[in-house]
């Protein structure tokens, strides 16, 4: 039998998986499972076992992380912090939600407020995903962005306290690596050990392929058919998330505004960067820091990586020059580079 190779095809925030072949015996032959989840279709492929009710509980388990986190549903834990009434400063979160809040907060800091977990009232004005394609008025971006400042809020344990009635939660930017990575704790604890959990914009891969060898990523050439790689990489048991661009944007006048927003000025980053993506052990550490280290620019957002272990990036100049961080090379497909 002609042995058959997987190739995963990675865009800015929406990783498509192309194909999921592997040289496997009949014993080895994969099962996948897809859904319309976290407002994009989320895949997880096993190739380890035929166990159905593992992928039953994946995809429960990220409807349940779905209905903590998102801001839009209405009996979301975040949904409630946002909507708190008049007076009510103080909350006690849920393990979960606190961690990932404490994550947002950290990376926040980090960047110094170039990434913003309370970037809410921008991302809500901009309203990428509803389809109205229409830049905000000045004045209301404006009034928007006066409200976003991660420093209104404190986190000590669980207790979490807003010291702004202005401001609100978005965790879109890493709630999908937590999950990921919550998916992935779950099907090592059920004994699987190949892997490839696909939300959207991150794929998490949980050890190798059957084979040994490395699952191989693509890294999609911004503004081109999905079909066009800028690189590809082989990877074991990591994380791989973008951030561009390119995805969830829309065009007026000639200007390309995207989801990537300023909140200093409440507009989309305007900084030479067109992609940044993140290999990490972790999945929500390589969500926040792909959006961080584009937000930081090419400079500072490198400088932030080089000063992290074991974690490696991609930056994308709109030359479509490929600027990598200390270890990435290491990662290419041999050739490439």
């Amino acid at each position: 039998m002609k042995p058959r190779r997987i190739i995963l095809l990675l865009p800015a925030l929406l990783i498509l998986i192309l194909a999921l072949r592997a040289a496997f015996t009949p014993k080895h032959t994969e099962i996948s499972r897809t859904d319309f989840l976290l407002n994009t279709f989320v895949t997880i492929t096993l190739y380890d076992t035929r166990d159905e009710a593992i992928l039953d509980s994946c995809m429960d388990l990220v409807k349940s992380y779905e209905n903590r986190f998102s801001k839009t549903i209405e009996s979301s834990e975040i949904y409630r912090l946002n909507h708190r009434a008049p007076g009510e400063t103080v909350f006690t979160l849920s393990d979960d939600t606190a961690e990932l809040i404490r994550t947002g907060l950290y990376y926040s800091g980090r960047s110094g407020g170039a990434y913003d977990l309370t970037i809410e009232p921008l991302s809500t004005l901009w309203n990428f995903t509803g389809g109205t394609h229409e830049v905000p008025p000045a004045q209301a971006v404006a009034e928007a962005a006066a409200r976003v400042d991660y420093r209104l809020i404190r986190l000590e344990g669980n207790t979490l306290t807003f010291l702004s009635p202005d401001v609100t939660l978005d965790l879109g930017s890493i709630a999908k690596g937590y999950i990921a990575d919550r998916v992935k704790e779950y099907l090592v604890s059920r004994g699987v050990a190949s892997a490839i959990i696909n939300l959207g914009g991150n794929v998490l891969c949980v050890g190798q392929r059957p084979d040994n060898e490395p699952f191989r990523i693509g890294l999609q050439k911004p503004f081109e058919d999905r079909n066009e790689l800028i690189a590809r990489l082989r990877i074991r048991d990591q994380s791989v998330v973008s951030s561009g661009v390119y995805e969830r944007c829309f065009t007026v006048d000639g200007t390309n505004y995207h989801h990537l927003l300023n909140p200093d000025t409440g507009y989309p980053y305007d900084n030479g960067l067109i992609a940044v993506t993140i290999v990490s052990p972790h999945s929500v550490d390589g969500d926040a820091l792909s959006t961080a280290c584009f937000s930081m620019g090419l400079e500072k957002g490198m400088a932030l990586l080089q000063s992290m272990e074991g974690i490696y990036g991609y930056f994308i100049t709109g030359d479509y020059e490929i600027h990598y961080s200390d270890g990435a090379k290491e990662l290419l497909e041999p050739g490439q580079g």
